[in-house]
């Protein structure tokens, strides 16, 4: 007796392809569009869909969790400062104390943990899916992006002629990190200019990042190492306690945003 049920090849071919679809026409439109699914991502993705926000988040990669499950130098351990200890001990991730005020945990428990619990909460994630370009409305507030697919920027000058599509929403979130790819499609327009990433400096970096979180420009609001590079502050290294703090407050800034726009 055969152990699984039969199905047609083309069956799994057809569930694939009408349910993906299906998901990308109904994000198409959302409340917030996350860019970047590292931590600060990831949590800010969590906290807006668990509180009853429709959120896409689209990363250009084939994985999810950035620097955060390949940890300190390939290591896969990665450190944290009190009390950003506390988010680990929500998602259920077990750590050590390493000195007074300093855990250590394990990389991939923690990204992966992270990961469901997001997805739990009813984050959608689109990955291989490449930011592109921005949307601007209303005297040049964000109102979405414009992706495309990632691989195709490994791909030959002549074959990557592939329009890309809009996704719109009330609020982007710029997650991408060291890179900030969504602010420097505004400095190229110079609707902004950003100050670039300072060198590292643990102690000055993590409360600045968390206490610098905010609306960058209308609609935008820019989350965890990507703050850096708009105010010109030091990097933090192979620490994530302010990734992961940072993406709760852009949570909660972007939540105060959409309550805004809703009152008439």
């Amino acid at each position: 007796m055969p152990l699984f049920h039969p199905v047609k090849e083309s069956d799994v071919t057809r569930a694939i392809v009408s349910n993906f679809l299906r998901q990308f026409e109904e994000y198409a439109e959302s409340d917030v569009i996350i860019v970047g699914g590292g931590p600060s991502g990831l949590i800010a993705g969590k906290e807006l869909a668990k509180a009853g926000l429709k959120v896409a988040l689209i990363e250009r990669n084939n994985y999810l969790g950035g620097g955060f499950w390949i940890g300190g130098y390939f290591m896969n351990k990665f450190t944290l400062r009190e009390p950003s200890q506390e988010v680990l001990d929500e998602l259920g991730v077990p750590y050590e104390k390493a000195t007074a005020g300093l855990y250590v945990a394990d990389a991939p428990h923690a990204c992966a943990s992270l990961i469901a619990a997001a997805c739990n909460a009813g984050l959608k994630i689109f990955n291989l899916t490449l930011l592109e370009d921005i949307i601007l409305h209303e005297n040049d507030r964000m109102a979405g992006v414009v992706v495309n697919w990632s691989p195709i920027i490994h791909m030959p000058k002549e074959l990557t002629a592939l329009d890309p599509v809009p996704m719109e929403s009330r609020v982007v979130i710029d997650a991408t990190g060291h890179d900030a790819v969504v602010l420097k499609k505004l400095e190229k327009r110079q609707l902004i200019q950003l100050a670039g990433e300072g060198a590292l400096w643990i102690d000055k970096s993590e409360d600045a990042v968390v206490e610098h979180t905010g609306e960058a420009y209308p609609g935008l609001v820019v989350t965890g190492m990507a703050v850096g590079a708009v105010y010109g502050l030091p990097r933090m290294g192979p620490t994530f306690g302010a990734m992961l703090l940072s993406g709760k407050r852009a949570a909660e800034v972007t939540l105060g945003i959409v309550k805004k726009a809703a009152i008439p």
